[in-house]
């Protein structure tokens, strides 16, 4: 056998011990250097409250070191493709959101596919969207903002996340079925469309309530609507989408995946990690405070939803005739 030298030896366990040169095992456990957490939008929205929600709680539990790294542009394509093209080695992870889907739905042709290049791990939660609006518009409900003459309504701006956006279908869905035409006005991510409207530069808004919700308790906007199928409990006053026009639900929707070809232990592992935070009291309180309900979890219920709403989706598209430039 042959001998092995002291400086060898001392350079051989600092390689084991730190992860070094060993690919994707880490002698010293999993992780050994700082996870990514893509968030394909800017700071501030719903994906981004959620992402640095569980990237906290990671570092809390599990000591690790989880950094979010915010991706916006292209209606979230620009982060998802950098997660798609991301090494299989567990050290990327993504923030999927509802324009997962829509974007399989209205986009033609993707520099990734949806389905094939990821690894589900589970869904986080569910979150109904909101039609939100300056408090000087003179509507306070979909109810009025209807009935108010179509002409005047025309001149209104309504910013969404971006096109092909969960909220932009929905108002394509309720121009096809009302007639009411709004300036759509197209974000980078619902933070700055909210930003906008509470500077009076865009008069609506349609997002997430996450995201909403901080505007809506300083009464810096007023909500007009929301697209879960009932009243939510917690906003009992608001009415829904479907009292005025029956039949719009939308909602957003998170989940955490990877980029397909992690080895099979890893996500094992990155999953078991994040139901452990998902199952957290506090973890609990904050996402039911944000509106944000618990969806089933695991990879396989994940890939199942995911299958689902790009097929819901590309029927709304098909109905509503809207493209990209819509």
């Amino acid at each position: 056998m042959p001998s092995i030298c002291r400086r060898d030896f001392v350079a051989s366990a600092f390689l084991m011990a730190t992860g070094l040169g060993s690919g994707n095992t880490f002698a010293g456990g999993f992780p050994g250097r700082p996870i990514r957490l893509i968030v394909p939008y800017g700071p501030g929205g719903g994906s981004d409250f959620v992402a640095r929600l569980i990237a906290q709680k990671l570092t809390e539990t599990a000591g690790w070191n989880v950094v979010v790294d915010n991706k916006a542009g292209a209606s979230g394509l620009i982060g998802t493709d950098a997660a798609a093209k991301s090494a299989a080695d567990g050290y990327t992870l993504f923030l999927a959101d509802a324009a997962h889907a829509t974007n399989a739905a209205m986009q033609p042709k993707m520099p990734f596919d949806p389905i094939r290049d990821f690894s589900p791990l589970t869904l986080v939660g569910s979150s109904p969207q909101l039609l939100v609006a300056h408090p000087s518009l003179p509507a306070n409900s979909l109810r009025e903002l209807l009935a108010l003459p179509r002409a005047r309504v025309r001149e209104y701006g309504v910013g969404t996340p971006g096109q092909g956006s969960v909220p932009h279908l929905l108002y394509e869905t309720l121009q096809r079925k009302t007639g009411m035409e709004l300036v759509h006005v197209p974000y980078k991510g619902g933070s700055a469309a909210l930003t906008d409207a509470v500077g009076g530069q865009v008069a609506m808004v349609i997002n997430s309530v996450p995201a909403c919700m901080p505007h809506i308790e300083a009464k810096r906007l007023k909500v007009l609507a929301i697209a879960s199928a009932t009243r939510h409990p917690k906003l009992p006053d608001v009415q829904t989408f479907s009292e005025s026009v029956p039949g719009m639900v939308g909602s957003a929707w998170y989940g955490v995946m990877a980029p397909a070809g992690v080895p099979a232990d890893l996500l094992q592992q990155l999953n078991a990690a994040i139901d452990k935070v998902l199952d957290l009291p506090d973890v609990k309180a904050r996402l039911e405070s944000s509106f944000v309900d618990p969806m089933p979890r695991g990879p396989q219920a994940f890939s199942k939803y995911l299958n689902e709403e790009i097929a819901r989706w590309k029927s709304v598209v098909k109905e509503t005739g809207v493209t990209i430039n819509s």
